[in-house]
């Protein structure tokens, strides 16, 4: 501890005499710190066992729901599709924008026109950014690896309805050698699970007219069509339960 009045007294130049004082009240002011300190030693060790008592309620938890921790969410859900493959399904951070562009060079022409509704021949570094570095709140994107190899094979994603908070609009890319075995289905589902878990009540879609395999998932999770322009057809999906057949997909997912 820096002697302050020590050094006070000398820059004014005062007496030893006061130099004495100084140090005395130095010395006082050290006995009362240390005996604070001991004083509050027990509550901050109690403080300290109370904390690693609730953090491990907090895990037991997490793992009973079925709900993943911080290092859960980062490693994701291992799937097995219907064909068999197993993917992972995670939560996508800033730093997979090099697994996204290698997911998107391996997309056809054809299924990046379908995507973004125009040919699409790259994504600029501000794009990357955008769809990487989401707040999983308003935006919230959900990436699937292929098993083995690790790459990136298809992502869903919402982003949040600015004049409608309970409104969000969707998107699905899956890679062109990884469609047709239920991917899709298992991104949307997981991703209307976050959803509704962020207050999200209606999922809304805007898909090429001429988009058949999307327009046949829509479908099979009982998706309206709602309007038609310009060769699109925008579709809503609503995410709360309800008694109708079609409240076991989509609405019935846990958050």
């Amino acid at each position: 501890m820096m002697n302050y009045y020590v050094y006070l007294a000398l820059a004014r130049g005062r007496s030893d005499a006061l130099l004495r004082e100084a140090e005395a009240a130095r010395r006082a002011e050290l006995a009362r710190y240390r005996q604070r300190v001991g004083a509050s030693g027990a509550s901050r060790s109690l403080r300290r066992r109370l904390f690693r008592r609730l953090r491990a309620a907090w895990t037991a938890w997490n793992a009973w729901t079925g709900r993943p921790g911080r290092a859960g969410r980062a490693a994701g859900q291992r799937v097995v599709l219907r064909d068999g493959s197993k993917v992972v399904i995670r939560q996508v951070h800033r730093d997979d924008a090099p697994l996204l562009a290698d997911g998107f060079a391996r997309l056809s022409p054809e299924s990046r026109r379908l995507r973004f509704l125009r040919r699409k021949d790259e994504l600029s570094a501000a794009e990357l950014r955008y769809f990487t570095d989401v707040d999983h709140h308003d935006h919230e994107a959900l990436g699937a690896l292929a098993d083995a190899a690790g790459g990136g094979v298809g992502v869903a994603r919402y982003v949040r309805d600015a004049d409608d908070p309970h409104s969000a609009e969707i998107a699905l890319t899956v890679v062109d050698d990884w469609q047709g075995r239920g991917l899709g289905t298992e991104l949307l589902t997981r991703l209307s699970g976050r959803a509704r878990a962020e207050g999200i009540s209606r999922f809304t879609a805007l898909v090429s007219a001429d988009n058949s395999a999307m327009t046949a998932l829509l479908r099979r999770l009982c998706a309206d069509p709602v309007h038609r322009e310009h060769g699109t057809v925008e579709w809503e999906i609503t995410l709360v339960p309800s008694e109708s057949p079609c409240d076991g997909l989509l609405a019935s997912l846990p958050g």
